[in-house]
């Protein structure tokens, strides 16, 4: 049975029809419809029952699946291992923030592309969250401070931010000097996050409130400098907004601690070579570019 007919398989069964694998896995629809009929005719058993909304597993098909899965996963391990060293081949699908990941990480996968000319690399840019398991990544990039889940998350570099507000706001409304401050002020953020702040050698968590929501930075940072209230962003969103006077920080006798850029991937027992080699890259770019990412510091 064809390795590839496998992974096809796995993808249609994983992403629940055959149009969303196809678009995972890069090919067309009738490509993996082929692929899917030679696996159930080897078998001689249905493993899938089409249905208006896509396919479900049938009880051979859930069974098969898992051994599928696995089969598969060895066989990218044995490729792996008999490869020349630093080669890598293969498909990569990484999702990304869309706030700055095609300026900031973007250029990293573009030299991981040159480097490595067999491997296929897929990125996907959003600043919503994404279920890794069920859309088929390989691993993610995340921003932040991240909450607790069953991920596996490799720290590549810090990302610095500040409060800031536009001058026209702090006119109208004051700038608040301490955390209790901030619940008379309205906060810009992306959904119900909790603001970290240092005071002293104690980091302080407040749950702030504002009526003006947004999944991506760029867009909390227009909204800042339009005077609709403080949001707290990356130092690389707000370097421009900050230089020009557009923004200015406040409170900044409480500064944020550092949060991290992450690579997080599936659960498992090591990670694939083509991710450790997307975490070796980016943890170099990380130290080799500061100015860009706002922590010379």
């Amino acid at each position: 049975m064809d390795i590839e007919d496998l992974q096809t398989f796995v993808a249609v069964a994983d992403a629940g029809g055959v149009s969303a694998a196809a678009r995972r896995l890069g090919v067309s629809k009738s490509i993996v419809s082929r692929r899917l009929f030679r696996v159930e005719a080897e078998l001689g058993v249905q493993l899938l029952a089409r249905t208006t909304r896509g396919a479900a597993l049938t009880e051979a098909g859930m069974t098969f699946r898992d051994h599928a899965a696995r089969a598969s996963a060895e066989i990218d391990t044995a490729r792996e291992a008999i490869l020349p060293t630093g080669e890598l081949r293969g498909r990569l699908r990484v999702a990304m923030p869309l706030s700055f990941g095609p300026t900031h990480f973007a250029p990293v996968l573009a030299e991981m592309a040159q480097h490595h000319p067999q491997l296929h690399i897929h990125a996907a840019y959003s600043d919503r969250f994404v279920d890794l398991v069920a859309e088929g990544f390989d691993c993610a990039i995340r921003v932040g401070y991240l909450q607790d889940s069953n991920l596996i998350a490799k720290r590549v570099g810090p990302i610095y931010g500040k409060l800031v507000a536009s001058p026209d706001y702090i006119k109208a409304h004051g700038s608040p000097e301490t955390v209790e401050q901030l619940a008379d002020h309205q906060a810009l953020m992306q959904g119900t996050e909790a603001w970290q702040f240092m005071d002293g050698d104690r980091i302080v968590a407040v749950q702030p409130q504002g009526r003006f929501k947004a999944d991506n930075a760029t867009a909390l940072a227009s909204a800042a400098a339009a005077g609709l209230g403080i949001a707290w962003l990356p130092d690389c969103i707000t370097h421009d907004y900050v230089v020009s006077g557009a923004l200015v920080p406040v409170m900044t006798g409480y500064p944020p601690p550092s949060a991290g850029a992450y690579v997080v991937r599936p659960p498992g027992k090591h990670p694939a070579r083509k991710v450790r080699v997307l975490i070796e890259m980016l943890i170099a770019y990380f130290a080799q570019n500061p100015d860009v990412w706002g922590f010379d510091r």
